[in-house]
């Protein structure tokens, strides 16, 4: 592996000139470094436009490519957070993970954010041989606003209405291999109304300040045409990738039921063997029964049967 041997020709040079002790310091220094960029400019319309690369320390590239996208209702989050650091498990499997931070509703409207999603994937494939990545093995991973902008990646390669080509690289596809979705929702018009029929007390987004509104800057159900088109059920076709989704039960921010009807609509669609749904008893929004080491290895089962 190249990046190993040039880490062996310095830790070389240092043994030579300092002690044991400040070697290891160098070295641990120097190894972080070596194994990851950050704050990558993807596009050059936003300072949130950037991405951080993660390679595998004991694999040799080019690499099968995990891009990790943060949560936060569209409105907060960060590509180093929670979201990343359960990507980097990736890591021990070979994967590189590459985590992007995307324009928040503060800053733009819907389609804002699959907009910079859609670029940051055409950023990776058109840099793929200068970062050691395979263009062709990537999988998408997020919850909860990262789980559906992750699904809407997958959902809509070819669909150019939410491609914003200035953001650049428009020559390349946007199509992804796999797709993982933690607890997103998938279609934010009847939220709501499945809180209520489910008697969980769950977050409504039904008014002016949720965050469902503020993903559209108006009133959610003022703007139905936009927020069919924020939805990933809205373009299921025979050539998604396979999507692996996984839900709690006692999810307060996004129904339980999203995930279920949104499985429930795929399968026909793709075949029930590249739809795979798991429902997590008791769970809520996320946390640690998604985030545990079996939970992981599962997701990472998922990855290695359709990536490698």
């Amino acid at each position: 592996m190249k990046k190993f041997a040039v880490l062996i020709v310095v830790m070389l040079g240092l043994v030579m000139v300092f002690p044991p002790r400040i070697v290891t310091t160098e070295f641990q220094e120097f190894y972080s470094n070596l194994y990851k960029e950050t704050d990558i400019a993807y596009a050059s319309v936003s300072p949130a436009q950037k991405l951080d690369i993660y390679w595998p320390a004991k694999f040799d590239g080019p690499y099968p490519v995990i891009i990790s996208i943060h949560g936060g209702a569209y409105l907060s989050g960060d590509k180093l957070g929670s979201d990343a650091l359960v990507a980097w498990e990736g890591l021990e499997r070979g994967y590189a993970v590459v985590s992007v931070n995307y324009r928040l509703s503060s800053e733009a409207v819907f389609p804002a954010q699959i907009n910079d999603i859609k670029a940051a994937i055409r950023f990776v494939k058109a840099h793929a041989q200068e970062y050691d990545l395979q263009a062709d093995k990537i999988a998408v991973w997020g919850a909860s606003a990262g789980g559906t902008l992750s699904a809407l990646a997958g959902a809509t390669a070819d669909v150019s209405e939410l491609s914003d080509p200035s953001l650049g690289n428009a020559e390349q596809t946007e199509r992804v291999q796999a797709v993982v979705n933690w607890c997103g929702p998938m279609n934010l018009l009847v939220m709501d109304e499945q809180f209520q029929q489910s008697g969980i007390d769950g977050i409504l987004n039904n008014a002016p300040d949720s965050w469902g509104s503020q993903y559209f800057g108006r009133m959610l159900t003022e703007v139905p045409e936009q927020a069919n088109k924020s939805n990933p059920e809205s373009y299921i076709t025979p050539d998604d990738p396979p999507v692996f989704i996984q839900h709690g039960t006692m999810d307060n921010w996004v129904p339980v039921q999203q995930s279920i009807d949104y499985a429930h609509k795929l399968r026909p669609v793709l075949g029930a063997d590249k739809v795979s749904l798991e429902i997590i008893e008791g769970a809520g929004h996320g946390g640690l029964p998604f985030n545990n080491d079996q939970n992981v290895a599962q997701v990472l089962d998922f990855l290695d049967r359709t990536l490698k």
